[in-house]
């Protein structure tokens, strides 16, 4: 009986998800700008919800239990926390300025500011790191389904691909957004129930040497405090360039609609994501109460043989909505950097076909999905693939971003030699290192000994910090004032 509660709710749950996805394409109408950022109209509620459903993904929910349960509070508190604290950075200094822009794509900000060079090589590195994003949501979904579905964990992937393809590429931001509303409420509503049944059918033992004052977790390298910063940095900083986020952000009605909605998304994923952290400190202790013994990640095996099925729907839901809000995301913006940013069409190109910019983005969204499933199936773990994008982001593109808004003399040669040396920089570690965030490294490694576990976390801070040397010295050597030949992009940059 539980177990076809599960089945049948599952396949309602993405049929429904599907259903008001395409819906959505109606507000399309053939305009790329509609397609991309909604027409520029989202009003609180949806942009705040969309926001909140982007931010939670599977590793905030699946992957915080088991770091958890393995390693202690910190270490998985850090991913919901850290993508917290990304969209609270965003409301404080980015929201206003980049959303008073009227930018298509996050690209667009290093055109205007550093020219085509730079903005190909940023689109470039954006695109890399969110195929890994889109491939670690897809991961997910994959083990979600052949535990649930009873299908393998290939045709999960693929299943579920095909679910966010077809509606992503039919409605664009509007179906995002619609859909991370429902998703969003339904995560909320799962991680409530979840620990609220545990809280009154076991109790939560949190234990003082792994809960959250176990402050050595944050303090001492031996107890994981060098990764557990790590992802903590590199998700609330290396996130504020999310292609995803800052796509939503243009999308806001206003300004003041951009920044409240990410002040009201970095509070709701405190409230849904360190629910599962807390749960997870009893779980083991909860599922030898049960005479359950885990056969894959903990809270799969709490669902399937702890919680009641009506519970463990909505939490698998939650868990479910989580991949597909950041998988959607994570298709429609890189599929529009493609098409907008590397290849160059803009969105006032039209033919006699239409909006080029919307025929090709919904064109590049097959492209991205079919790289999504190479990686998925490549290197079947979501840790590794998402905080390796969000730690691109942070060694490459955020100090250029940072810089272009607040430091007027910024130069584009500043910025691309940042671009360059930050990616670099970061690939050279990964492909260095055995383990990155505490995961083994699966998908390259060169074996040497200098590199040991003992150095994971510190390239996630090292990156970043070599790239601001290379940004300020490479612009302070190529500052020349004001360019003569773009005054307007100067004033607008002096009035941000």
């Amino acid at each position: 009986m539980s177990h076809s509660i599960l089945f049948w709710g599952i396949i309602l749950f993405l049929l429904a998800t599907l259903g008001v996805g395409v819906y959505a394409s109606k507000q399309i109408k053939g305009d790329s700008v509609n397609y991309l950022v909604a027409g520029r109209g989202l009003l609180l509620p949806l942009a705040a919800a969309t926001l909140m459903a982007q931010s939670v993904d599977s590793n905030a929910t699946l992957g915080n239990t088991d770091l958890v349960a393995e390693f202690g509070f910190w270490a998985g508190a850090s991913l919901p926390l850290g993508l917290a604290l990304c969209l609270f950075l965003t409301a404080l200094f980015y929201a206003k300025p980049l959303n008073r822009m009227n930018l298509i794509t996050l690209p667009d900000f290093y055109r205007v500011k550093y020219g085509r060079i730079t903005e190909f090589v940023a689109s470039i590195v954006m695109v890399l790191s969110f195929s890994f994003l889109l491939a670690g949501n897809l991961v997910a979904g994959g083990y979600l389904f052949q535990t649930f579905l009873g299908t393998s964990y290939t045709a999960g992937v693929l299943f579920i691909a095909l679910i966010v393809f077809i509606y992503t590429a039919s409605g664009g931001l509007f179906a995002v957004a619609y859909t991370d509303a429902i998703q969003v409420a339904i995560a909320f509503l799962g991680s409530v129930l979840l620990i609220g049944f545990v809280a009154t059918q076991f109790g939560l033992e949190i234990p003082a040497e792994t809960g959250p004052m176990a402050l050595g977790q944050l303090s001492n390298p031996e107890e994981g405090a060098l990764i557990n910063w790590a992802t903590l940095l590199a998700l609330g900083l290396g996130d504020i360039v999310a292609i995803d986020f800052m796509a939503r952000v243009f999308a806001a009605d206003s300004p003041e609609t951009a920044q409240r909605a990410c002040l009201i998304g970095s509070l709701g994923t405190v409230l849904i994501g360190v629910p599962f952290s807390i749960v997870a400190l009893s779980a083991s202790d909860i599922l030898t109460q049960a005479g359950v013994v885990a056969d894959g990640p903990l809270l799969f095996a709490m669902i399937r043989d702890v919680v009641p099925p009506v519970i463990g729907l909505l939490v698998i839901a939650a868990i479910l909505s989580a991949s597909l809000s950041t998988a959607d995301g994570a298709i429609l913006g890189t599929s529009s950097v493609i098409a907008h940013n590397i290849i160059g069409i803009r969105h006032t190109d039209h033919g006699a076909g239409g909006d080029r910019l919307l025929a090709l983005t919904r064109t590049m969204a097959v492209v991205i999905t079919l790289l999504g499933i190479f990686f998925a199936l490549r290197v079947p773990q979501t840790g590794i693939l998402l905080l390796l994008a969000f730690d691109l982001g942070f060694a490459s593109l955020l100090i250029p971003l940072t810089g272009g808004l607040f430091w007027s003399k910024s130069t584009s040669e500043g910025a691309l030699a940042c671009i360059i040396v930050g990616a670099i920089v970061r690939l050279f570690f990964f492909v260095m290192m055995p383990t990155t965030f505490g995961i083994e490294n699966t998908l390259l490694y060169i074996p040497n000994g200098i590199f040991t576990e003992d150095f994971d976390g510190l390239p996630t801070m090292i990156s970043p910090i070599i790239g601001l040397i290379v940004f300020i010295v490479v612009s302070k050597m190529t500052y020349r004032g004001l360019r003569a030949t773009d005054p307007e992009t100067a004033r607008e940059f002096q009035r941000l």
